[in-house]
């Protein structure tokens, strides 16, 4: 079988996902492998497609390989999907699948965004292996990798892949205006909101709707257009700001990103959407935070979002963008994509930005930050600024640190495995429980309005 692999990693042939891919060449000889490094090559293939081309053309199997960032594929294989479809190329009937190297962080909206483009593509696709980056250095790991191909062998063989969703095809309206009339143009300056936009030629709807939601928002806001941002790259996931922040370009956008984004009260991302995501240049823009390490800088401040498409059919757009805001621990103030959503989100990130309100962090959150917080823990000596942020949060609430808690679990539970005690004990346990809650209610007093 001819098998083009696209390497996605900044990391080129030091990439830790590559390795396991020549593992499996290793493994299982009597393939066509050839190598596409992506990462690498992808500003010279913007100029000249026709080496990727050939090798896509001739391929049979095409493997996606990459380290999740920031909930999807690298900026720099966004880019080359962008290539692709632009290429003219027929890849129907083509197989398609991916294998990720990640800690599991949302790794399913990554594995989820190829495979929606790889069906817009006509690619028949086979459900691709998430790895942990250490998986191939055991027994288990490997194991794994090995089942993972001789699977989408076996699939490729025999014609068998996961069934394409259904094509809906739906029109967007024109936007139109919520805010046309009834709004003063003398706005507060009392709260700083940016609105983050990848706003390129030709985005006269996109356009319409950030002008809308400037002019219905009580105070001021400023509009900073990442189009327009000359970005050296990429992320590299080369970790030479894991001690001090400072990022290896030296393009300003660490500087940048904290002066003119970080410090605003609401950050509002605008987008249109560009193949199942934000777009190349969005996903630039997010790679590049990891200027920030794992730290979530600005917890606790309101976003929104103006998306300009079908946001409604972006299942997997929908759920990166609440999880995103989960994990960031930054209230969703909601997502306009049309009339309807537009009047809500106005009003309803007002009252979030002059309460300053917040909500606990959810699954999404909690199981996100968790991951962060055992990597980092284990990691600390190289990345510092981000232990530094953890210890001084108190995100490191590892369960073995409540030891009473343990020790009281342990005699309730040799309590309740007397099946005698457990008869004696009837509701008490339950309402013992509970007793410590009917108090807080018991003495809780009517609010006042201010």
């Amino acid at each position: 079988m001819i098998i083009c692999v696209l390497n996605g990693s900044p990391a080129g042939n030091y990439s830790i996902t590559l390795q396991t891919v020549k593992y499996i060449e290793k493994r299982f000889p009597g393939n066509e492998m050839i190598y596409l490094n992506i990462g690498t090559r992808i500003r010279a293939w913007e100029k000249d497609f026709s080496e990727p081309a050939s090798a896509l053309i001739k391929a049979e199997l095409i493997i996606f390989a990459y380290p999740v960032y920031t909930f999807l594929a690298p900026s720099q294989m966004h880019r080359f999907i962008v290539l692709m479809k632009a290429s003219g190329i027929d890849f129907s009937g083509k197989f398609a699948t991916q294998l990720t190297t990640s800690k599991h962080f949302y790794d399913m909206t990554a594995h989820r965004y190829i495979e929606d483009n790889c069906h817009d593509m006509g690619m028949k696709v086979i459900h691709g292996l998430s790895a942990d980056m250490d998986d191939l250095l055991s027994k288990r790991g490997q194991c794994d990798a090995d089942n993972f191909f001789a699977y989408v062998s076996h699939c490729a063989e025999h014609g068998i892949y996961e069934s394409p969703p259904q094509a809906v095809s739906r029109t967007i309206p024109e936007y139109v205006s919520v805010f046309e009339d009834g709004v003063s143009s003398d706005k507060s300056d009392k709260f700083d909101t940016v609105i983050v936009a990848d706003l390129r030629d030709g985005d006269t709807r996109l356009a319409a709707m950030i002008e809308d939601f400037r002019h219905g928002f009580v105070y001021k806001t400023r509009l900073v257009n990442i189009a327009e941002y000359k970005f050296d790259g990429g992320c590299l996931g080369c970790f030479n700001c894991a001690a001090d922040g400072k990022c290896v370009y030296k393009d300003g956008f660490d500087s940048f990103l904290r002066e003119e984004i970080q410090n605003a009260d609401a950050i509002v991302l605008a987008f249109t959407i560009r193949n199942h995501s934000m777009g190349e240049t969005f996903k630039t823009y997010d790679d590049r935070q990891f200027c920030n390490g794992h730290r979530t800088v600005t917890a606790g401040k309101p976003f929104g979002y103006i998306v300009n498409g079908d946001y409604e059919a972006e299942h997997n757009l929908r759920t990166l963008i609440e999880a995103r805001c989960d994990v960031g621990h930054n209230f969703l103030a909601g997502v306009a994509y049309n009339h309807e959503s537009m009047s809500m989100m106005v009003p309803m990130l007002k009252y979030v930005l002059e309460n300053r309100y917040t909500q606990p962090r959810r699954f999404y959150g909690v199981g996100g930050m968790k991951i962060f917080r055992d990597l980092i823990w284990v990691m600390r000596g190289l990345m510092k600024a981000d232990h530094k942020y953890y210890k001084a949060h108190g995100i490191y609430d590892f369960p073995q640190k409540k030891r009473f808690m343990m020790l009281k679990m342990c005699l309730l539970g040799a309590l309740v495995r007397n099946p005698k005690v457990r008869a004696k004990m009837g509701n008490r346990m339950n309402e013992g429980m509970t007793a410590p809650y009917r108090k807080i209610v018991e003495e809780a007093q009517p609010m006042i309005k201010s």
